[in-house]
């Protein structure tokens, strides 16, 4: 199954993303670990109940960085999924949380919510038929008939289409769907996570990374076997350096720098979040790698306490 797999992005302060992600946009705390390269900072995943690839927006809270700025080798926005009547209701709850947005607009024929989280974060939530009879989270408190499906897709904003395109329809599982102006999409198999949008914007600034910046986006694969044939084309035919495999224990990554310069990521499917705590109560606990476990204590005392509220569903 192709698709988006995840989205990691950089935050600035720890509490406020938790709270934005839980609190307002109703996802579920998945998991609260750390940056397994910089311990001394919390890594965060969102999703549906389980975590599934394509529902999964993570985050670097560091709360030192500078703002950063959209531009032209950036991922522009990342979009989520809902009901394609729920978007007033997400109109109004937006207008009563004080959460910046634009005016609802329609893209492709779909209508589109686009705002930001406290840190500048370019998101979007599209209205989709039939997403309503999909499963959904409830228990971060947005009742079913309105609560996020996982990932619409991504906007890359690029100096040119060409190369970047080659990679998503002939490694990634993507083909060109549709145009809009200088916008091209193209789709996936996958309902959840399965849009990238590119948009051909030469000219323009370069992206400068900081809070509110995504830091790359993660590609699905089945397992390993899929994920070193995906790795094999892009070396052999495309002719991109691409790292080795990383085992991120909830997936194994390998990653690499897209011809338009956003850095792609490949993860496999399994094995999951539930490898080392009961699905029953993701996130409520800081997790660490069996490597970084022998530290915890030093861990714990650098990071600022986040506490995590159980799930209405973990209550009951």
């Amino acid at each position: 199954m192709s698709g988006i797999h995840h989205v990691t992005a950089i935050a600035g302060d720890p509490a406020r993303n938790v709270d934005f992600y839980t609190r307002v946009l109703g996802l579920r705390m998945v998991k609260k670990t750390v940056n397994y390269d910089d311990p001394a900072t919390y890594h965060f995943y969102f999703g549906d109940e389980a975590g599934s690839p394509g529902t999964i927006l993570t985050f670097f809270p560091w709360a030192h960085v500078p703002r950063g700025r959209s531009g032209v080798g950036g991922t522009h926005e990342t979009a989520f999924r809902v009901p394609e009547g729920a978007i007033g209701f997400w109109a109004h709850r937006f207008i009563e949380k004080g959460v910046a947005h634009e005016p609802i607009a329609r893209r492709f024929g779909q209508p589109v919510l686009s705002f930001t989280d406290p840190d500048g974060t370019r998101l979007a939530l599209v209205g989709v038929k039939g997403a309503d009879a999909e499963p959904a989270w409830t228990g971060s408190g947005v009742d079913a008939e309105h609560a996020i499906r996982g990932f619409h897709g991504v906007t890359l904003l690029l100096e040119t289409a060409e190369r970047t395109a080659a990679v998503l329809t002939d490694v990634l599982g993507f083909r060109a769907a549709a145009t809009e102006g200088t916008v091209t999409r193209y789709v996936a198999d996958a309902n959840v996570g399965g849009v990238v949008d590119i948009h051909a914007a030469g000219g323009f600034l370069a992206e400068r990374q900081g809070t509110g910046s995504v830091h790359h986006v993660a590609f699905r694969a089945r397992d390993d076997a899929e994920q070193a044939e995906m790795r094999r084309k892009l070396v052999e035919e495309h002719r991109l350096h691409v790292t080795e495999q990383i085992d991120r224990t909830y997936f194994r990554s390998l990653y690499f720098r897209s011809p338009g310069g956003v850095l792609f990521e490949i993860a496999t499917d399994e094995p999951g979040f539930a490898v080392d705590e009961p699905k029953a109560t993701l996130g409520e606990s800081l997790v660490l790698p069996a490597f970084l476990e022998r530290r915890r204590a030093q861990i714990e005392a650098t990071l600022a306490p986040i506490p995590v509220e159980p799930t209405k569903e973990a209550r009951s």
